[in-house]
């Protein structure tokens, strides 16, 4: 179409769109749905004829780098700030990026698809990749931003360096599918916008999301030692007309002066926006299968979502790892890529088990999975995230509540017992909007993969883990448990004020959304005091837990209390020991035999007042029918509560009154069965001496 009437600032005015819009249907680059051809043929002479696709004008060639310029005020930034919130860790880069894409499912009942794909590239696969980014065009500017004295430099020093002495490139690509993608215009406020253009904008909405301050997406420029990050979005919704294949490229240097101009700090990988006059901007583009392949970009089929690619990945903490190094030090090709690719395994099963959990009729929110290449050829095969490997116990717990298969009270192994638990919501500021909400509370006997038992794992709508936290004053001889804490939409929708608890929660998190606590915008929109129903809810979710792992008393009887008979204690003082303060003392103990004959014990000693300089070793003797006590060995001796274990002695934390701790005896010690036998356990006080 030509414009022979009417300008574009007019036509875009008179149509209520914006200009750069007007620009791509004049320049050919996308086509108005039929409706708004049909109010842009009445305000304009219409050229009869096909309006032409971009890619097949051979225009592509315009595609390029686009620097800020340096501001007019001499203003200067020297990095991303919101890039500095977060380490440059790929546990911590799965965490943002996954929770983004589950923020972004589409609203059906399939999961969210996420796929981390690392790929290194080496010799001439490097130079193609290298060939379609532009390199050449963006040496100068890395060149100058490496020999500044600031973390930013340094950093882009080290990965030049890595890349140059070694022809080597990691790439880490992220995709989703079945999410939103990237929709809305280049410029107007949309998720493009807010991931391309902008920080600190979120553009989250509902109050399930997980995010809130839009700091998150920075963790992909974070983990870029070369501050470089390219996407490729297929959308939901149509923009210009079109859905597939929307290419652009951001790049996050400090400020630079190259070849006379000074450049602000970020630049663009895209088009030049004809409807910008001779203002240096680039836009996004829709590529053709070639360009994004060649940039490795390729995305699977057609469903929504957006591929990321990270230049030049790294990870600090699989270098500390592996060797000790600092961020500048390199390890072996295969040591880099196997150590991220199984972090990154880790840290998804760690971080989204329960969104990764289904139910017998119910699919998870998320699906993810890991995978290594070198120049395109598989090294590790992909590997799909199972939760009940990652997180065993707990998935039972959930499942179990999905299925609606949980009871009152534990009284048999692998059941999960489920309660409520209130959450006051308090009032927004000035207005009533708070209530109760009652937040689903899950527990289940703990599996060794599950990390530290006697923790709750709480959790609100996408199901990520926000909080871990261990619950204090168990009982000795407690049976090691896991809990599960479903608040806001996690407790169903049906929930009462489960959208209010969604939005208290989310305002009460950190940017890292790993605890509740008190916020800044807590105070604001609710109230200074209003950071204590979230410890009203700690306390009572605690209080819950003790009471459904403490069995009544009816059903303690019979077994319990025949083994119980079986054990002793040591604590006779000898005569000889002259001390100052009272001796610690063992004042209960409680015991059961393994599956492989071991005492399990858990026992509890009282610390006098002046009894923590005491240093204790716990002896087991088996306490049989004739004949001296024999001495058995521990395969495993663990400090629990108020003291700490130092070369197999006790040492009590200052100040203590109990102290708690749990050994396992070594079956290859035992000269008789455990059944024939009972147990006598004592504390030996330096030298030989018995307390």
């Amino acid at each position: 179409m030509d414009s022979r009437d009417i300008g574009e600032v007019e036509l875009a005015g008179r149509l209520g769109v914006t200009l750069s819009l007007v620009a791509s249907w004049l320049d050919g680059r996308s086509i108005p749905d039929d409706g708004m051809r049909a109010e842009v043929d009445s305000l304009l002479n219409v050229v009869d004829g096909p309006t032409r696709n971009p890619d097949e004008r051979g225009d592509l060639e315009k595609v390029g780098w686009y620097h800020r310029p340096g501001h007019l005020d001499g203003g200067r930034e020297y990095g991303n700030a919101a890039a500095f919130a977060f380490d440059a860790d790929v546990e911590v880069l799965a965490r943002e990026a996954t929770q983004n894409s589950l923020d972004e499912r589409l609203p059906n009942a399939r999961p969210v698809r996420v796929r981390y794909t690392l790929h290194e590239l080496t010799g001439e696969a490097l130079a193609r990749f290298r060939e379609a980014l532009h390199w050449d065009d963006l040496i100068p500017h890395y060149q100058t931003a490496a020999t500044q004295d600031q973390k930013v430099g340094r950093v882009i020093a080290a990965g030049l360096r890595d890349m140059s002495e070694r022809d080597r490139l990691v790439l880490l690509r992220v995709d989703d599918y079945n999410a939103s993608g990237l929709t809305g215009d280049d410029y107007a406020t949309g998720r493009f916008a807010a991931v391309v253009r902008r920080q600190l904008d979120s553009h989250k909405s509902g109050s399930g999301a997980g995010g809130s301050y839009g700091l998150g997406k920075a963790t992909l420029w974070a983990t870029s030692r070369l501050g470089l990050v390219l996407m490729n979005s297929t959308l939901s919704e149509p923009h210009e007309g079109r859905t597939e294949r929307r290419l652009v490229g951001r790049l996050d240097l400090p400020w630079r002066e190259v070849d006379g101009r000074p450049c602000a700090g970020p630049a663009w990988f895209g088009r030049p926006d004809p409807g910008l006059g001779e203002a240096s901007v680039a836009r996004s583009w829709w590529a053709d299968e070639e360009m994004t392949e060649r940039l490795h970009l390729t995305r699977e089929g057609t469903e929504p979502g957006t591929s990321f690619l990270i230049v030049g990945a790294h990870d600090v903490a699989s270098l500390v790892e592996a060797t000790g190094a600092s961020d500048d030090e390199s390890l072996e090709d295969d040591e880099s890529v196997h150590l991220m690719h199984k972090r990154l395994v880790l840290a998804l099963g760690r971080n989204f088990w329960a969104a990764m959990t289904p139910g017998a009729n119910k699919q998870p929110l998320l699906e993810a999975s890991v995978r290594t290449l070198r120049n395109g050829v598989e090294i590790i095969e992909e590997e799909q995230v199972d939760p009940s490997v990652a997180q065993p116990s707990r998935t039972r717990a959930l499942r179990a509540y999905l299925d609606g298969t949980t009871v009152e009270r534990l009284t048999e192994s692998g059941q999960v017992a489920m309660v409520s638990v209130p959450l006051k919501v308090p009032d927004l500021v000035g207005q009533k909007s708070g209530g109760e909400h009652r937040a689903v509370l899950l527990v289940t006997a703990a599996d060794d993969a599950d990390g530290k038992p006697n923790t709750v794992v709480a959790m609100r709508g996408n199901r990520m883990t926000v909080k871990t936290s261990r619950v204090p004053e168990l009982a000795v001889g407690t049976n090691l448990f896991q809990a599960v804490l479903l608040v806001g939409h996690a407790a169903g929708d049906e929930a009462p004020f489960s959208d209010e608890a969604e939005a208290f929660l989310r305002t009460s998190e950190p940017p890292e959304h790993n605890k509740w606590g008190q916020t800044e915008e807590l105070r604001l929109r609710y109230s200074p005091s209003a950071y204590r129903r979230i410890a009203a809810l700690t306390r009572d979710t605690n209080r819950a837990v003790r009471e459904l792992i403490v069995l009544p008393k009816a059903k303690r009887g019979a077994g319990t209390d025949r083994l119980r008979k079986r054990l002793a204690v040591g604590g006779k003082k000898v005569a000889r020991v002259s001390v100052e303060a009272g001796l610690p003392t063992l004042d209960d103990m409680d015991a059961r035999i393994g599956d492989d004959g071991a005492w399990c014990v858990t026992a509890e000693v009282r610390v006098p007042a002046g009894g923590e300089s005491w240093q204790l070793i716990p002896v087991a003797k088996l306490d049989v029918r004739s004949g001296p006590r024999p001495v058995v060995s521990w395969s495993e001796l663990v400090a629990v509560d108020g003291c700490e274990l130092v070369d197999g002695a006790l040492h009590f934390t200052p100040g203590a009154r109990r102290a708690t701790f749990r050994g396992t005896t070594d079956v290859s010690t035992h000269p008789v069965r455990t059944s024939l036998t009972g147990l006598v356990v004592e504390l030996r006080a330096g030298m030989g001496e018995k307390a």
